[in-house]
């Protein structure tokens, strides 16, 4: 199949001969045909499949009719969960729109000056791409106009839902007119993502192409055991020298350990630079055009750089540390292998990390198989030669009963044997108590029982006091 069959705009065919592209995906040529007819659809692609051209190309082609409303609101409106996706997704948009009349794309970001956004916002907008907290923002100040929206997109419906931003999306979808077509792309398509499917969609048509449980058979995936901090900076340093390098994603778990790495890394001759959610908006932009100049070799980020950058130059991505989530695995290793190409993905996990590395394996459904550097092993465990307690030969220990807590030969000089021992074995000094305690609140208990008096000493009971027939209980018992 081509994209000529598709029945797409000329104009959208001449943007993708000049991109170069002739074929469509599997995602793009299942899903296309699908929105075209008018459905609303759920999808889910594996990262790097062309999933955003599968929306995009049929949005464009909705354009190149005539609205049909007045107005200057959007009339696609793209949801994404992080600013570089909707980088993404915006730059897209202009490459295969490039030649039509209608298809000016804004985006709204968080990290960009209201001022500006509100300009943007006044002019006449046809694709709108935005991240649902800013929207948010804008929604409730009455700067968005939503009256001739025809298109809602859900893009990476899964990470806004890991996110906390469902609920901003309803609010978004419930601003919206109930006619529009509305387009959800995930990870996964079942529990919570399908309940929230069945509430934003109607009757909708179901796509999965390459899931992400798939394995990546474009991607050599490894994993190195560390024994410790020292030792995975060593083994970092290893793979970062190999010859066959070309640029590479070292992901991190978080914020303050991706600006230490980064900072190390360049005190030690890499072009590295660190990516995450606490820098300026600017400062980021400034760090993937960077990247994908070439100008920065080694990228050090969180999970913010998991989804959204596509550079065709990174040959590798190194789990500096494992993802919480397995989904997050999938995304991570896809920044490489991209368009076809061939990458290396490689864990440096240590013994702590099973559980992790047992719900990755389960979600991708593959093993990941690990490997050792020369010179760089990690240290056997010696679980087997440790030294064990030996328990053959031991006593059997005594329990105190309760009374012996409270009245027993530890706090009672008379209760002490000839042999200078208690009724409980334990060793008494000359003062009557015994050696064995060492507890202050014991102490302060011997301090208290030794104030009593005989008679009220364990609130004993007379015979005279004592029911006839009935043998002495004492209130502890």
């Amino acid at each position: 199949m081509t994209f000529e069959s598709l029945s797409l705009n000329p104009f959208i065919l001449k943007a993708l001969n000049d991109s170069g592209y002739t074929e469509p995906t599997p995602i793009q040529e299942t899903a296309i045909p699908v929105v075209m007819e008018g459905h609303d659809l759920m999808a889910s692609a594996q990262t790097g499949t062309g999933k955003t051209a599968a929306f995009m190309l049929p949005a464009l082609h909705k354009l190149s009719e005539p609205p049909k409303g007045p107005g200057k609101g959007p009339r696609i409106l793209v949801l994404s969960p992080t600013r570089e996706l909707a980088q993404q997704i915006s730059a897209a948009a202009t490459k295969y729109g490039k030649y039509m009349r209608r298809a000016k794309c804004v985006s709204i970001l968080g990290g960009t000056p209201y001022a500006v956004q509100n300009r943007l916002l006044a002019s006449p907008v046809d694709i709108l791409v935005a991240t649902p907290g800013r929207l948010i923002d804008h929604l409730q100040r009455g700067k968005v106009d939503f009256s001739r929206l025809e298109m809602l997109v859900l893009d990476e419906a899964d990470r806004m839902l890991d996110m906390g931003f469902i609920e901003d999306v309803e609010t978004i979808a419930a601003a919206t007119p109930a006619s529009r077509q509305t387009l959800l792309f995930s990870a996964t398509l079942d529990g919570k993502m399908a309940q929230i499917a069945k509430e934003l969609l109607r009757e909708p048509k179901r796509v999965e192409v390459a899931s992400a449980q798939q394995r990546h058979e474009n991607i050599e995936q490894r994993l190195h055991f560390c024994d410790d901090l020292a030792h995975k900076n060593r083994i970092l340093d290893y793979l970062l020298r190999d010859v066959e390098l070309n640029q590479a994603i070292v992901f991190t778990a978080t914020k303050r350990d991706a600006d230490q790495l980064a900072g190390d890394l360049y005190q030690q001759g890499f072009p590295a630079a660190a990516l995450h959610g606490d820098m300026h908006q600017g400062a980021r932009n400034r760090t993937l055009t960077k990247l994908r100049r070439g100008e920065i070799r080694i990228l050090v980020a969180t999970d913010v750089a998991a989804r959204g950058i596509d550079v065709a130059g990174i040959s590798h991505v190194i789990n500096y540390d494992l993802p919480k989530q397995a989904e997050d695995y999938v995304h991570r290793i896809g920044r490489t292998g991209r368009a076809g190409a061939s990458g290396i993905a490689v864990s440096l996990v240590s013994n702590r990390d099973g559980i992790l590395l047992r719900k990755i394996s389960g979600y991708t459904g593959q093993k990941i198989d690990a490997a050792v550097i020369p010179g760089l092993e990690p240290k056997p465990r010696m679980r087997d030669d440790r030294p064990r307690k030996d328990f053959s030969n031991g006593k059997p220990g005594k329990r105190r009963s309760p009374h012996e807590y409270k009245q027993g030969a530890a706090f009672n000089s008379k209760s002490t044997s000839a042999n200078g021992k208690g009724r409980d074995g334990s060793r008494q000094g000359r003062d009557g108590q015994a050696s064995g305690f060492a507890g202050p609140s014991e102490r302060r208990m011997q301090e208290r029982y030794a104030t009593q008096s005989e008679q009220t000493r364990g609130n004993k009971r007379t015979n005279a006091q004592r029911p006839s027939g009935r043998s002495q209980r004492r209130e502890w018992e």
